[in-house]
C-alpha cells in the first residue's frame, strides 16, 4: 500500500482583519500519497496558491492541521520547519528567482550549501543535477545570460539537489513558449515516474492539469471535486464531488506514520507572525483600493493570489537568504 506523504485537516486560512477579513482556505481536507502526481486547479482567487504555500510549509494555517509522513507540522520549530523545508522539498515557481549575476553552478548550490554539505560533494551533486536537466555544459555561465527555458530547467536542478520527497511547482510553465513548457512538463514528470518525486503543481493550464494522476479542484477555498485518472487496478476515473461537510472521505494515515526526531528547540512564532502582518497588511491595501472603486486593484498581477504569492515567497527568499548567512557565518 502507497503511504500517505502530506495530510491536512480541516485547513483553513484567513487574512487581514475585521470587515478586510479574507478567508483563503475553508475547511480543507486531502491527503497525498508517495510518488503521486496531484495538480491543483482554480480560478485566481480560489485558494489554489494558498494551499500549496501551506502544503509547502511556507506559511501556517488559521486553523486545522497539516502532517507529513505522520508528525504533526505544529509540534515542530520553525528552525526545525526550516531545515525539513530544505531538505525534504524542491519549489519550482513561474517566476525563476535565480541570483542573476551569480552562476548556474552557485545557483544550483544553495540547498546543499544551506543543508550543509561539503564543498566537493556540492559541485558533485550540483553537476549531477544539472546532467538531469541536460545542462552540465552551462555550469559557468551567468544565469542572466540563459533563456526562459534554461533558467527554468536550472530551477528544476536546484529542486531535485537534494533528493527531495517533494517537488512544488506553481504555475512552472507560465512563462515559456509552448514548446519550451512542454520540455519543462515532460521534465518534471520522468523525475515524477522515475525517481518518485511526489509532484505537487498549481496551475491554469488544462493540459498541465491533464498529465497529473489527480487533480483537485479548488473554488472559493473548498475543494469541489478531487478527481483521479484510471489504473491498472481501476477501469474507470475515480471521483469525488466535495459539498460542505463532506470531508470525511479521506484516507487514514496513522498506520502510515514516520516519526521525525523530536524537535530541540522551543517553537517559535515570531518570525511567522510578522510574515502574516506583512499578509494581512496587503489584503487590507486591496481591500481598501476595492471600496473606493479602483478596478485596477483586481487585474493582472495586482489581484489577490498574485499579492498572496509575492509575499510568501518573498518570505521563502527571506528564509533562504537567512539560512545562507547562518551557514556562511
Amino acid at each position: 500500500m502507497t503511504k500517505t506523504l502530506l495530510s491536512t485537516r480541516n485547513l483553513r486560512k484567513t487574512y487581514g482583519r475585521r470587515n478586510a477579513k479574507f478567508e483563503a482556505l475553508r475547511g480543507v481536507s486531502i491527503d497525498i500519497a508517495e510518488g503521486e502526481s496531484v495538480a491543483i486547479i482554480g480560478k485566481s482567487g480560489s485558494g489554489k496558491s494558498t494551499l500549496m504555500h501551506l502544503l509547502a510549509l511556507l506559511d501556517k494555517p488559521t486553523s486545522g492541521s497539516i502532517t507529513l509522513q505522520g508528525k504533526k507540522t505544529s509540534s515542530l520549530s520553525n528552525r526545525r520547519i526550516n531545515r525539513l523545508r530544505n531538505k525534504e522539498f524542491g519549489f519550482v515557481f513561474q517566476s525563476f528567482f535565480m541570483n542573476s549575476n551569480d552562476t548556474v553552478l552557485n545557483n544550483v548550490i544553495l540547498p546543499l550549501k544551506i543543508s550543509g554539505v561539503g564543498i566537493r560533494e556540492r559541485r558533485r551533486r550540483a553537476i549531477a543535477a544539472l546532467k538531469i536537466v541536460e545542462l552540465e555544459d552551462k555550469i559557468r555561465n551567468k544565469a542572466n545570460d540563459l533563456s526562459g527555458g534554461q533558467k527554468q530547467r536550472v530551477c528544476i536542478a536546484r529542486a531535485i539537489v537534494n533528493n527531495p520527497k517533494v517537488i512544488f511547482a506553481d504555475e512552472p510553465t507560465g512563462n515559456l513558449d509552448s514548446a519550451t513548457g512542454d520540455k519543462i512538463m515532460n521534465l518534471l514528470f520522468k523525475l515524477n515516474r522515475e525517481k518518485g518525486i511526489t509532484l505537487i503543481i498549481v496551475t491554469h493550464d488544462p493540459d498541465l492539469a491533464n498529465k497529473c494522476a489527480r487533480q483537485i479542484h479548488i473554488k472559493d477555498g473548498k475543494i469541489v471535486s478531487d478527481s483521479k485518472k484510471a489504473t491498472a487496478e481501476t477501469d474507470e476515473e475515480e471521483l469525488v464531488d466535495y459539498d460542505e461537510g463532506n470531508d470525511d472521505k479521506i484516507l487514514n494515515t496513522d498506520s502510515d506514520a514516520t516519526d521525525f526526531a523530536a524537535p530541540e528547540e522551543e517553537s517559535s512564532d515570531e518570525d511567522d507572525d510578522d510574515g502574516d502582518e506583512e499578509i494581512a497588511e496587503i489584503v487590507d491595501e486591496i481591500r481598501e483600493e476595492e471600496e473606493e472603486g479602483n478596478p485596477e486593484a483586481f487585474e493582472g498581477d495586482n489581484n489577490i493570489d498574485g499579492m498572496l504569492d509575492r509575499a510568501h515567497i518573498a518570505k521563502r527568499i527571506k528564509i533562504i537568504e537567512d539560512d545562507s548567512e547562518e551557514e556562511d557565518a
